[in-house]
């Protein structure tokens, strides 16, 4: 028998941002049949007590920024090369879209390596997501010439001079992982003389019941909300279409300060089995 007829597959699939019905036919379709799911922090639980094959193994293997207890990549990447070496169907089930701002990469080579079979199956990442629950258009006529997907949680990740590009940008400017430095990426983006008709709109927890965005003028920020906590999973879109939010919102703020993503607990490769 030829070797790979006894390796199982890896299905590589993105949840969508919060609300369970939001992820894909096709992703759903393998979490019924799946043997072992292997689970992000940001999924939502209700999505697989009511759709996962009841008889699957599911690994929680959350992450959670700044957070000692996040699971390793490591361990991660040899759970599933381990079960697809097993014959098992395996689906590694990552909150939003599973290529955007995700360890998709290490992943890859790890079944690559072990000549395992996998796919990828697309989500709706936090940025869709977000901004159709907030209402805010990513792009608009006379309002965003294109999106920028970024990222700052470090204060020396920018380059110096790449603040003021995106100061002065007309495209909307998407901020994942950010939230801790939010005082720190307004300050910079003003400092850069970013106009006075860009908007903020941050976005926590977006898509779920307890969704809240706090939106205003980007120069105003400072004096309303410094040194504001917010709760994570949270998404920052800045540019004239965040201007647009309050017109347009259709959900209205929950003002919950809940959870609704469980924070993760450390555990070892040998607990995560279990």
């Amino acid at each position: 028998m030829n070797r790979n007829q006894l390796i199982g597959k890896v299905i590589l699939a993105g949840a969508g941002p919060g609300d369970p019905d939001l992820i894909t036919v096709k992703a759903l379709n393998y979490l019924k049949k799946a043997d072992v799911i292997i689970v992000d922090r940001l999924v939502c639980d209700q999505l697989l007590e009511d759709h996962a094959n009841k008889d699957a193994l599911i690994l929680h293997t959350g992450k959670q920024r700044q957070k000692e207890n996040s699971t390793p990549q490591f361990i991660i990447n040899e759970l599933l090369v381990e079960y697809a070496l097993q014959g098992k169907l395996v689906v590694r089930l990552k909150g939003g879209d599973v290529s955007l701002f995700s360890n998709l990469l290490d992943e890859l080579k790890a079944l690559s390596k072990h000549q395992i079979s996998y796919e990828i199956i697309p989500g709706i990442t936090a940025a869709a997501g977000a901004a159709a629950y907030a209402g805010i258009p990513l792009t608009a006529r006379e309002h965003a010439h294109s999106v920028r997907f970024l990222t700052f949680y470090k204060k020396d990740l920018l380059e110096e001079g790449y603040w003021q590009e995106l100061a002065l940008t007309q495209d909307t400017l998407v901020f994942y992982m950010s939230s801790d430095l939010t005082d720190s990426l307004v300050q910079r983006l003003v400092e850069n003389e970013i106009p006075a008709d860009r908007f903020i709109s941050v976005i926590e927890q977006a898509t779920t019941p307890v969704q809240n965005v706090y939106t205003c003028n980007i120069h105003d920020y400072a004096k309303k909300w410094t040194g504001k906590n917010y709760i994570s999973p949270t998404l920052i879109i800045i540019g004239k279409v965040a201007g647009l939010q309050e017109e347009f919102a259709w959900l209205p703020n929950s003002n919950s300060r809940e959870n609704f993503f469980k924070p993760i607990e450390k555990k070892s490769k040998e607990e995560v089995r279990a």
